[in-house]
């Protein structure tokens, strides 16, 4: 019934939206509105835990924590961040439980409109290994632009990614140039369409991977999508259907379903302002029988 309301509901909605001067997307938050269908609301064989604070002088504190049932391993982290609006700056410091440290320094329309400079360093004490990176993006009417410098003991890897945008139609291209092989590792291309109701995703990664999405919001309440990628040389193909419906404003039920017969249950309670309470299931629709399904639980913070 949801693949029928789906394919039934797919329209091109009017052109107010699309006459609008809009900025796109980055390149990786291309057919990010499909993706968080699929990837919102689940936690598959995990117990997980975030926190999240902001003080009166605009300090976040950010701190997660998951334990993985299968192997009983426990992940955690922990972020503050500090947003100096006069100025454009934010100042953010990362820890992990693998005991690596990570700052971060970002400074956004100042030098020019649109501008966005930032520079990523992290250290773990344990291996001494250390890494940097500068990031940089532009943004304006139709068009955004990325470049990044990965500074590598190898050799710096230089990423680049621009999209443009006219009309409600998206376009795409993201590359990664290793100076020390002097080669081109990445090379991949996008094209889309996205109105405020419909977004269409496909994408070629390194001429091999082929990926598309469909997104829809059929109604204020409920949302889907579908996902098909495959890979040349390879006659497996990998499709999935996600939908996503909002019950009233504190509770939300998703579900999803791909070829392998792998069916994703989430469910969303706010249980009071600022805790919000998530349930997930995956279950194996070959072996219902059979056991091995796996569980999620999830427990959000917020003050």
């Amino acid at each position: 019934m949801v693949v029928v309301g789906f394919i039934q509901t797919i329209s091109f909605p009017s052109r107010l939206f699309r006459d609008k001067m809009e900025i796109p997307p980055t390149y990786a938050d291309l057919g990010k509105a499909a993706r968080d269908v699929f990837t919102k609301g689940y936690g598959f064989g995990l117990i997980k835990l975030d926190l999240k604070t902001k003080s009166e002088n605009g300090l976040e504190f950010t701190s997660s924590g998951a334990a993985n049932m299968d192997t009983g391993k426990v992940t955690g982290s922990l972020e503050t961040r500090f947003k100096w609006a006069d100025y454009g700056l934010t100042f953010t410091e990362k820890w992990n439980t693998d005991n690596t440290l990570g700052t971060e320094i970002t400074i956004e329309d100042q030098l020019v409109q649109g501008l966005k400079i930032g520079f990523d360093s992290s250290f773990s004490p344990n291996t001494g290994k250390k890494s940097g990176k500068i990031k940089t993006g532009y943004k304006r009417e139709h068009i955004n632009l990325g470049l990044d410098v990965d500074f590598d003991i190898a050799g710096p890897a230089i990423r680049g990614a621009f999209v443009f945008g006219f009309d409600g139609w998206l376009a795409g291209y993201q590359m990664t140039y290793e100076t020390a092989k002097s080669r081109v590792s990445q090379s991949n291309f996008a094209v889309g369409y996205r109105t405020e109701e419909f977004q269409l995703h496909t994408n070629v990664n390194d001429g091999t991977e082929f990926g598309g999405s469909i997104y829809q919001k059929v109604s204020e309440n409920l949302e889907t999508g579908i996902s098909l990628a495959w890979t040349a040389g390879n006659s497996n193909t990998r499709f999935g259907i996600a939908a996503k419906y909002m019950i009233d404003k504190d509770a939300t039920c998703s579900i999803k379903v791909n070829n392998s017969s792998l069916i994703g249950l989430g469910y969303s309670q706010m249980l009071k302002p600022g805790i919000k309470l998530t349930l997930s299931a995956l279950l194996d629709g070959k072996n219902i029988n059979a056991g091995g399904h796996k569980l999620g639980l999830g427990f959000e913070f917020e003050a």
